[in-house]
C-alpha cells in the first residue's frame, strides 16, 4: 500500500492553481511581494508562459539583489559507476552495458590535480548506490583526500543513516545534494525497478539525516520529465521552505535537472522544453528570492547563456560525467548521461563577463570545516 507524502510536503491543496488560465490572477501573482505556494502554483501553469518576458524581469531583479551579478562555479567528478540499481532514466543502471570503473586513490589524486589546474574551489563528488566497490568507507577517504586539493567538498551518493553523514562531516565534507527524482510516488516506483533507491521514504528523509549529521549544505530537486512537472516543483518548493524552517542554519540550494540522452535510451514521460524550464526556473526565483538555483552542464549552451543571473546563482562548469574524465578522457561509455555545454572555463567565464557577470571560484575556506550540528532542530 502506497503511504502518503507527509503534510509538510503534499501539494494537493495548490494543485489547482497549476492548470488556472486567469491571467489576472497569473499577473498578479509574478508581481507579488510576499508569493506562497499558490503563486507558485500559479505561475506554474500552462497559461502563465504567456508572462514569461514579466517572470524574466522579476526574476532578474531579485538574482541581482539577493546575489549581485556574481555566479557561483563548482564542477563534478565521479568516483564510480558501480551501482545496484534498476533506474529506468540512468545510463549507469545495474543492467546497462557500461563499462564500470572506479577510482583508487592514485587516479583520484591524478584527478584532483587536474582539476586544482581549473582553480575551482567547489567541488561534488558522486558514485552510484552503495556497492562494495564505493561504500562509505572508501567515500569517506576520498572526501578527506580530495580536501587536500579543493576548499569545499561536497557529495552526491546514495542515502545514508544520521551516523554515516556525520562520519562524512568529519573527513571534511561541506553538504550533500540528493535529487528525490519525482516525489510522485506511482512514478518512483515505475522508474525505480529494483535496488535500495527503490525506497521512496528512505531517500525523501535523507536530507533531514545530513543536515542532523553535521553537514551544513543540502542540495535538493526533482529530475524534470519523469512525472507531471508542476507537482514536482509545488513539492520541490515545499521541501526546501521545510528544511529552511527547521534548520534554518543550513544552506538549501535547488538544481533543476532534465532528462537527458543515456545508455537505454529512456525517453521522458513528461517533457519539459527550454521554455517550460525557463519559466519554472524564474517561478522559483520569485518565490524563493534567497536560495541558490542550480543549472548544470546537462543545459546547452544557449540555455546556460540566457538563464545566468536571471534565476540561476550557481553553475557547474568544465563537467566530465565519465569516471576519470578529467585526466585520462575515459571513454563515453561510463558516463551517466551526456552533457550539453562543453566548454571549458575560460570560454565560460568570458560568456559571463560579456553578460556583465562575475565568476566566482570561490565562496567558501577549509577553515570552516567544522561540522555543524543541528542537535535542537525542530523537526
Amino acid at each position: 500500500m502506497t503511504k502518503e507524502l507527509p503534510p509538510w510536503l503534499d501539494p494537493a491543496a495548490w494543485m489547482p492553481h497549476s492548470e488556472s488560465s486567469d491571467k489576472r490572477a497569473i499577473q498578479s501573482a509574478i508581481l507579488s511581494e510576499n508569493p506562497s505556494e499558490r503563486e507558485l502554483a500559479l505561475m506554474l501553469s500552462p497559461a502563465a508562459g504567456e508572462f514569461l518576458e514579466l517572470m524574466a524581469q522579476r526574476a532578474q531583479a531579485i538574482t541581482r539583489r539577493h546575489f549581485g551579478r556574481t555566479i557561483s562555479l563548482f564542477t563534478p567528478l565521479y568516483l564510480s559507476n558501480f551501482c545496484n540499481g534498476g533506474c529506468l532514466y540512468c545510463g549507469i543502471a545495474a543492467d546497462r552495458r557500461a563499462k564500470r570503473a572506479v577510482l583508487d586513490e592514485a587516479q583520484l589524486r591524478h584527478e584532483m590535480e587536474a582539476i586544482q589546474a581549473m582553480h575551482l574551489e567547489e567541488l561534488v563528488l558522486l558514485t552510484g548506490e552503495r556497492m562494495p566497490e564505493a561504500d562509505l568507507p572508501y567515500l569517506r577517504d576520498c572526501v578527506a583526500i580530495a580536501g587536500e586539493y579543493i576548499h569545499n567538498v561536497n557529495v552526491e551518493v546514495f542515502p545514508m543513516a544520521e551516523e554515516e553523514y556525520r562520519s562524512l562531516a568529519d573527513a571534511g565534507c561541506t553538504g550533500v545534494t540528493l535529487y528525490q527524482e519525482t516525489y510522485d510516488q506511482v512514478a518512483y516506483e515505475k522508474m525505480h525497478r529494483w535496488g535500495d533507491k527503490r525506497d521512496f521514504f528512505n531517500r525523501l528523509d535523507a536530507p533531514d539525516r545530513a543536515l542532523r549529521g553535521g553537514l551544513r549544505t543540502i542540495g535538493i530537486g526533482a529530475l524534470l520529465g519523469l512525472s507531471d512537472p508542476r507537482f514536482d516543483l509545488l513539492c520541490t518548493y515545499r521541501h526546501a521552505k521545510y528544511l529552511l524552517k527547521n534548520y534554518w542554519q543550513a544552506g538549501v540550494s535547488i538544481s533543476f535537472p532534465r532528462i537527458q540522452p543515456q545508455l537505454g535510451g529512456f525517453q521522458a514521460d513528461h517533457p519539459v522544453d527550454e521554455r517550460m524550464l525557463a519559466q519554472y526556473v524564474f517561478a522559483l526565483r520569485i518565490c524563493l528570492p534567497e536560495i541558490p538555483l542550480v543549472l548544470s552542464t546537462r543545459e546547452p549552451q544557449r540555455v546556460r547563456n540566457g538563464m545566468a543571473g536571471v534565476g540561476i546563482s550557481k553553475m557547474s562548469v568544465g563537467s566530465k560525467t565519465t569516471v576519470g574524465g578529467y585526466s585520462d578522457g575515459s571513454e563515453e561509455s561510463t558516463e551517466q548521461f551526456s552533457i550539453s555545454d562543453e566548454r571549458n572555463i575560460p570560454e565560460f567565464c568570458d560568456m559571463l563577463r560579456a553578460k556583465g557577470l562575475d565568476p566566482v571560484f570561490k565562496n567558501w575556506d577549509a577553515t570552516y570545516r567544522e561540522p555543524a550540528r543541528y542537535q535542537n532542530a525542530k523537526v
